[in-house]
């Protein structure tokens, strides 16, 4: 059945956690959907596990689009969320309206996620929200502002974590359908998940949070670092590795192709 926004927010209604991943490619979005995952999100973080980019700055919004098509191909049910990706809509509101406008107009995403809570985003997605364009927002550990935060776990102070929390407060009335909260506190996820009537999914938040995200290239064991919070359900490098080695030297040594009998 179908996942919508409506059902993500009855689902935190009935306390019943709600499964998110990443995926970039029609490959692992189709397989994601067939093992019921509810909400998948094409991250920008695929700039570094599809792209090989050192970080999430340099990947482009027809980038984005490119990959969003390709997983909203393989998807039937889950709720996709395609990222908008630096500087594709922090200059201004018509900025953020025109790169918001294409990612839904050219794809069958179900809504856009920004990060940040600073005044200037809060406007921005109401804005967004206003004329139609449903918006997850992200607050905490925000990847896109890596060269002043670094990757290290937030609001590890009262007035950090107030700043935090304020942030998620006004995201919510400003018409965000859910929130991001990546790499906080524990303590700071649980107060921000229990005060807002949207769900929260978290990455490296504790599990009180109403869902949880990983980027499916940290579960499989593709990635070469995995960020302290994340956890390898598979080991795909060793699998991969091993197979195309096995293919090369059969190969070489001329039992590939085999004969048919």
């Amino acid at each position: 059945m179908k996942v919508t926004i409506q059902k993500l927010q009855q689902w935190k209604k009935e306390k019943r956690p709600i499964v998110s991943l990443t995926a970039w490619d029609y490959a692992i979005a189709k397989l994601l959907d067939i093992a019921g995952i509810d909400l998948i999100l094409v991250g920008d973080s695929l700039g570094m596990v599809a792209l090989g980019y050192e970080n999430t700055l340099p990947v482009t919004l027809d980038e984005m689009i490119h990959h969003t098509k390709a997983v909203c191909r393989g998807v039937n049910n889950a709720f996709v969320v395609c990222d908008l990706p630096f500087l594709t809509y922090q200059t201004n509101i018509t900025q953020a309206i025109e790169s918001a406008g294409k990612v839904m107009k050219e794809t069958k995403a179900g809504a856009v996620k920004l990060e940040g809570g600073y005044p200037s985003m809060i406007e921005t997605v109401s804005r967004l929200t206003e004329i139609g364009i449903p918006v997850m927002a992200h607050v905490g550990l925000t990847p896109q502002s890596v060269k002043i935060l670094g990757y290290k776990q937030q609001g590890k102070t009262p007035d950090k974590a107030e700043k935090i929390f304020n942030q998620a407060m006004a995201l919510e009335k400003a018409g965000a359908f859910a929130i991001v909260l990546e790499h906080i506190t524990e303590d700071l996820a649980i107060r921000i998940t229990e005060n807002l009537s949207i769900p929260t999914i978290g990455i490296g938040a504790g599990n009180r949070c109403d869902g949880q995200v990983l980027v499916t290239a940290d579960l499989l064991g593709l990635s070469e670092k995995l960020p302290p919070f994340a956890i390898s359900y598979a080991n795909l490098r060793t699998v991969i590795l091993d197979s195309v080695t096995h293919f090369s030297e059969d190969v070489k040594s001329g039992d590939f192709p085999h004969e048919k009998v």
